[in-house]
Parts: C-alpha cells; sequence; structure tokens
C-alpha cells in the first residue's frame, strides 16, 4: 500500500514560485509519480509527471517551462517546482503514483492519491 502526503500549497502573487512536496510510504521506487490538478467546476487535469529512475518527465502544455518534476528517492519525496505562476493555476494539486515503467498522464491510470494541496495565484 502506498500513502501519499502533499504539502506546500499557499497563496502567491501571479509571477511569484511555490514547491509542492509530495511525501511518500511504502513500495514507490518502481513506480510513475505524477501531478494533477483540479479547479472549482473543473475536471481533474494532468500537470505533470515523471518516471520510476527520474530520466523521463512529462508536462501539460499549460505549464511547460514554467513547472518542474523531479523525485529524491532518499526521501521518497517528489517535488513540483512551479515557477511564473498565474492566475489560472489556481487549484487544489494532487499527487498521484501507479506501479508502472512508463508515463502516463490520465488519472484514471493512477492507483494511488494524495489528498490535495490548495494553491491560489492572486492577479
Amino acid at each position: 500500500q502506498v500513502q501519499l502526503i502533499e504539502s506546500g500549497g499557499g497563496l502567491v502573487q501571479a509571477g511569484g514560485s511555490l514547491r509542492l512536496s509530495c511525501a511518500a510510504s511504502g513500495r514507490t521506487e518502481s513506480s510513475v509519480m505524477g501531478w494533477f490538478r483540479q479547479a472549482p467546476g473543473k475536471e481533474r487535469e494532468f500537470v505533470a509527471a515523471i518516471n520510476w529512475n527520474g530520466r523521463t518527465s512529462v508536462y501539460a502544455d499549460s505549464v511547460k517551462g514554467r513547472f518542474t518534476v523531479s523525485r529524491d528517492y532518499a526521501k521518497t519525496t517528489v517535488y513540483l517546482e512551479m515557477n511564473s505562476l498565474k492566475p489560472e493555476d489556481t487549484a487544489v494539486y494532487y499527487c498521484a503514483a501507479v506501479r508502472r515503467f512508463d508515463v502516463v498522464i490520465t488519472p484514471g491510470q493512477y492507483d494511488y492519491w494524495g489528498q490535495g494541496t490548495q494553491v491560489t495565484v492572486s492577479s
């Protein structure tokens, strides 16, 4: 069983930065780790994901060049560095995990989810 706990959300002005963390308990070394977000009234959408060895990362077009996903195996933690934040980035951000080697971007393909952390970007 895998448990995921996100942290690092908050309120930031447009153009600012935040770093989200996802602490994992359980076996995640052979898992793809993903970040998703959900704004009020919208469906959960893919943000970024990183494969089991950290060598492959995939990003949504809307965050490419602004967000960076990374993982620290020693701490079993995944990070999402968010720069140049925009008001449209406002959402609850979720960490997710699935035991597979290839990166996937559909929420239904992930088996484990955190509770989410709120990110609010003011204009």
